[in-house]
């Protein structure tokens, strides 16, 4: 079973966190399985970028992202080479070491 590592991210998971995970999981839907509120303000249907994350290690054996989630990315803020959606992120066969980044552009928190 793949292992997710969730850097230390102050408001969202101060410690960090390793969660095993299941080949086909969701990135986001392990989360907050786990407790760890990642924002999905258009609650997981790829239409915004909240829940932004950048995926430090195991990024090339995720499927690629398509248009429009590429197109919304462009939107997010800290975006950088790695970054995804975690609503889009399927889980491979490999670990993945993700970071939350500190802001979004949501300017309300739903507080899921």
């Amino acid at each position: 079973m793949p292992r997710i590592i969730f850097l230390p991210n102050e408001e969202r998971c101060p410690e960090g966190s390793v969660v095993e995970a299941k080949e086909g999981d969701i990135l986001i839907e392990v989360a907050q399985d786990q407790g760890i509120e990642i924002e999905h303000a258009c609650e997981m249907s790829c239409a915004c970028t909240t829940c932004h994350v950048i995926v430090r290690e195991g990024f090339d054996s995720l499927k690629e992202s398509d248009e429009t989630e590429d197109d919304l990315l462009d939107k997010a803020w800290g975006l950088e080479p790695n970054s995804r959606l975690s609503c889009q992120v399927v889980v491979g066969e490999e670990d993945l070491v993700v970071e939350i980044p500190k802001y979004t552009i949501n300017q309300v928190s739903e507080a899921h």
